[in-house]
């Protein structure tokens, strides 16, 4: 089917066409008419993402995510806004509104659920596409009340929206504070632990104890070493005092010996000039060789009293080194002994640090929590109130009136093709030639001499040259 022949049909369809679309624009005419008028109210909302967080200070990082105005947008059209305006109109205690609901519901279920549909059903909420502004519109059948459940709605997000901060703040804060108590709890017996042990234990400074007792540790260490060396010297002497005493150094030393020794051998000499004169039996020569053996016998005494004053030394040197050794074991033990207590005393004050610092920092997320939920303020403002509308949005005469002429055409075309389809009719030559299969070699025209009035003329003729 050429465009020729689509014009042909619709010309000699053109009583459905016009009967098809004069119905349809009627009857929309009518529904319009008919149905009772629709207001809408609006107002809107700004979602401010990039406000701090009065008790944080810094913005939350949730309220920057793509998806935020989206949940925004959910949360407007949930149950529990519905519910918080319910409650704030009081429309659950409306008789009006019960009646309706147990009309409808048989008084199964809950009135508030019902109304909740109901209310949810004439809400439109549409955020915008560039900016944080979210519009709230209600339509109903009367103005004033389009205008309060608009307000109403964007009301009770914004309540809801402090709901949503302040409900799980509360939570924590309960949940803070039972930990709160047992972490104190904590804190409060390892202060008693770490207290009883410094009792116990007499420890005021234990650094400055550890320290003393260190001092004394390498003093007596050093004192070891002293007696030790001292010792050895001491019995190195004794050694040679048991062999050769007369070379001892204290002996060959010693003022008494060297005097003795010295009388001895002047004593020696007249001995010996002596005896060259008088001989060996003269009784002087007796007399002063008695004195000499009583000199050399006061020096060897004095040597032996001499050489046991060194077994003398080196008995205490070794008794000296025993005691200090004991005294140096003894402080080892007591150092010991002390940085064990200090060691123990360090895992107590740990302890006592750690229950701080956990019960420090539940406190601070328990102070946080309570203010939280505390806070009465939300990043939602209300942009601009709903105003009671003036012109009902619905039903658009003019615009219904378009779209039945639109809708009319399309069904009136649709109809003249339909019966064209089950009653073909040979319109113009070109039906023929396609029908009858055959060449067409002329057309005669019934009224060649009359000249068309119109285009719908010229196409009535032409069908008719067809037909003939």
């Amino acid at each position: 089917m050429n465009f020729q022949q689509f014009l042909l049909i619709l010309l000699a369809r053109r009583r459905v066409v016009l009967y098809t679309l004069a119905a349809t624009v009627a009857t929309t005419l009518i529904v319009s008419l008919l149905l009772p008028s629709q207001y809408t109210a609006g107002t809107a909302v700004v979602v401010d993402v990039k406000s701090p967080d009065p008790v944080m200070g810094t913005v939350l990082p949730g309220l920057i995510s793509p998806g935020y105005m989206a949940t925004q947008i959910d949360i407007i059209q949930s149950d529990k806004v519905a519910y918080r305006v319910i409650k704030m109109l009081k429309l659950d205690e409306n008789p009006t509104a019960r009646e309706q609901w147990q009309d409808d519901t048989d008084g199964r279920g809950s009135i508030e659920a019902y109304l909740a549909g109901l209310l949810k059903k004439k809400l439109d909420v549409k955020p915008s596409r560039e900016s944080n502004v979210i519009a709230i519109s209600y339509t109903a059948t009367e103005p004033k009340f389009a205008q309060v459940m608009a307000n109403a709605f964007a009301q009770a997000y914004i309540e809801a929206n402090i709901d949503l901060r302040a409900e799980p703040a509360k939570q924590y804060a309960t949940w803070f504070v039972a930990r709160s108590k047992q972490l104190r709890d904590q804190l409060e017996a390892a202060q008693a632990k770490l207290s009883a042990y410094q009792r116990e234990k007499g420890i005021v400074a234990v650094d400055e104890r550890l320290d003393v007792e260190s001092a004394r540790l390498a003093e007596l260490s050093t004192q070891l070493v002293i007696a030790q060396g001292q010792r050895a010297e001491s019995g190195s002497r004794q050694s040679q005092a048991r062999g050769d005493a007369a070379t001892l150094p204290e002996v060959m030393q010693n003022s008494l010996v060297q005097g003795l020794k010295a009388d001895l051998a002047r004593q020696e000499a007249k001995l010996e000039e002596l005896g060259a004169q008088l001989g060996r039996n003269h009784p002087q020569y007796q007399r002063l060789q008695a004195e000499v053996d009583a000199l050399r016998g006061k020096v060897e005494a004095e040597t032996r009293r001499v050489a046991g004053s060194i077994g003398t030394s080196n008995r205490v040197n070794l008794q000296k080194e025993s005691e200090i050794r004991a005294a140096l074991e003894a402080q080892k033990q007591r150092v010991l002994e002390l940085k064990q207590q200090r060691d123990e005393l360090a895992v107590l004050q740990r302890e006592v640090e750690s229950a701080q610092r956990a019960f420090e920092m539940v406190s601070q997320r328990l102070t946080q929590s309570s203010l939280e939920s505390q806070v009465s303020q939300t990043n939602v403002v209300l942009l601009n109130p709903a105003a009671e509308p003036v012109d009902p949005s619905s039903p658009k005469i003019l615009l219904n009136l378009v779209l039945a002429v639109f809708l009319g055409s399309m069904l009136g075309v649709g109809s003249a093709l339909l019966m064209e389809m089950t009653d073909r009719r040979v319109r113009a030559a070109e039906d023929l030639a396609e029908f009858a299969g055959l060449t067409v070699l002329g057309v005669i025209d019934a009224r060649a001499g009359q000249p068309a009035k119109s285009w719908l003329g010229r196409f009535g003729r032409f069908g008719r040259r067809a037909a003939a």
